[in-house]
């Protein structure tokens, strides 16, 4: 049986339990024996002697897991909005996404600027109600904030019991609850006639096995977003979520005999300073030894290098392997000319190539020959608050900066305090926008 794979991107604002929701998931699937602790310093994917010190992700880190027949490459990225160009990088080689909102504190600003940037991109998602296990964690409000901040078009997949406590846990609904089944044929019958003339004859006379096969479509066509709670730390609610990831979510095969076609997200540099560069595959096939041809656009020059070590997201980490196949994650040695953001091959392959979507545009960009307007780095910074970044004051003193940086469905408000996902430049490395901290 050919294996499916599905390259899925964690996201959230700071402290809402990504990492520790990465490393449940890694430890439910078989692939580690003990779940690491952020505040220890022992998770798998937060290795830079900066994360393990502060407790925070800073860079995006990619882990492989199996569920069913679907081999999951998790990208964990940083949920600070000091880091966000590193989440800018991922937005384009996902096939989808869970966004983690904390039962707690609710729907954060971070939180609407990541759904914001999903539903620009029409990437397919669902949400993880974090922490119900934690003191002041509750549904109803969250539900409520989720379906007024977010998207109306969320479908809640079972409640939550024991709020707050270390015994709290997740129910799903089935086909022998009338009430969700009446809500959930509510909800998919806006977006598919069918479904609305059979709730119409009869509320319930919508066959169950109909209705979960429209929500993983309308799901995979980011139509809705169905939502399960948890606890990442107890494992509350992970199996529900792992079982969603593998049915509602748009897990493919590929075609590893076309056209070799893949996107650069991410580079890192090895022991003896060689870059090791980071290959989302949409198409063909590439193997060791193999010369390829690369660049950041078509009508930048092309440049070329000789690929002399492969490693393939497998079961955790990288593994050594002889090629990569469409679908795939991947890290690649002996491109010395390679950079972030950096197309391979045929560009028609590519999200956000020549024919396919547009990858990610930054709030007020223009889509101008299927590229990002230029933005300049002190305006991307707009909005942004932390140590490194512009001050409000100064963004408030420069005319019209914050309408540069909001999108057209923030309010004036939304756009001074955020400034959406703007691109950044002068990362080392990588194009403007690639920028990180």
């Amino acid at each position: 049986m050919t294996r499916r794979t599905l390259n899925l991107g964690i996201l959230a604002h700071v402290d809402a339990g990504k990492t520790t929701l990465t490393e449940r998931l890694l430890y439910a699937a078989g692939v580690i024996g003990e779940i690491g602790s952020v505040d220890a310093g022992t998770t798998q994917t937060d290795s830079l002697a900066l994360e393990r010190q502060r407790g925070i992700t800073i860079k995006s880190a990619v882990v492989s897991f199996a569920v069913g027949g679907v081999t999951i490459n998790l990208i964990d990225t940083p949920g600070h909005p000091d880091f966000i160009a590193e989440v800018e990088r991922v937005l384009s080689v996902l096939d989808g996404a869970v966004l983690v909102i904390s039962a707690v504190e609710g729907v954060q600003p971070q939180t609407r600027v990541l759904m914001r940037a999903l539903r620009r991109l029409g990437i397919p998602a669902l949400l993880f109600v974090n922490k119900i296990d934690r003191a002041g964690a509750g549904e109803e409000r969250v539900l409520r904030a989720i379906a007024a901040r977010l998207s109306p078009a969320v479908v809640p997949m079972g409640s939550a019991s024991g709020f707050g406590t270390r015994a709290a846990g997740f129910t799903p609904w089935g086909e022998a609850d009338a009430g969700a089944r009446a809500r959930l044929a509510e909800i998919l019958a806006e977006r598919d006639e069918g479904i609305l003339a059979a709730y119409i004859d009869d509320e319930l006379g919508v066959p169950y096995a109909r209705l979960r096969q429209e929500l993983a479509a309308q799901t995979r066509r980011a139509l809705v977003y169905p939502v399960f709670l948890g606890s990442a730390v107890t494992g509350a609610g992970v199996p529900e979520l792992m079982a969603g990831l593998a049915g509602l979510l748009p897990a493919g095969t590929g075609d590893a005999g076309g056209p070799v076609s893949g996107r650069i997200f991410k580079i890192e540099r090895g022991p003896g300073g060689e870059k090791l560069a980071y290959v989302r595959m949409f198409s063909g096939t590439i193997r060791t030894r193999d010369r390829l041809r690369f660049s950041v656009s078509p009508e930048s020059s092309s440049r070329e290098g000789k690929v002399t070590a492969i490693g393939v997201f497998e079961r955790g980490t990288a593994t050594p392997r002889a090629s990569v196949l469409a679908g795939q994650i991947a890290r690649l040695r002996g491109l010395d000319e390679i950079q972030i953001g950096d197309e391979i091959g045929d560009r028609r392959g590519v999200r956000g190539g020549l024919g396919g979507d547009q990858g990610f545009v930054p709030p007020g960009a223009s889509r101008a020959k299927g590229r990002p307007a230029a933005v300049r780095p002190a305006d991307a910074r707009i909005g942004h608050s932390g140590p490194a970044a512009c001050r409000p004051g100064r963004a408030a003193r420069r005319p019209g900066a914050a309408r540069r940086a909001g999108p057209a469905d923030q309010g004036p408000a939304d756009a001074r305090r955020t400034g959406g996902l703007a691109l950044r430049g002068g990362a080392e490395g990588g194009h403007p926008g690639d920028a990180g901290r």
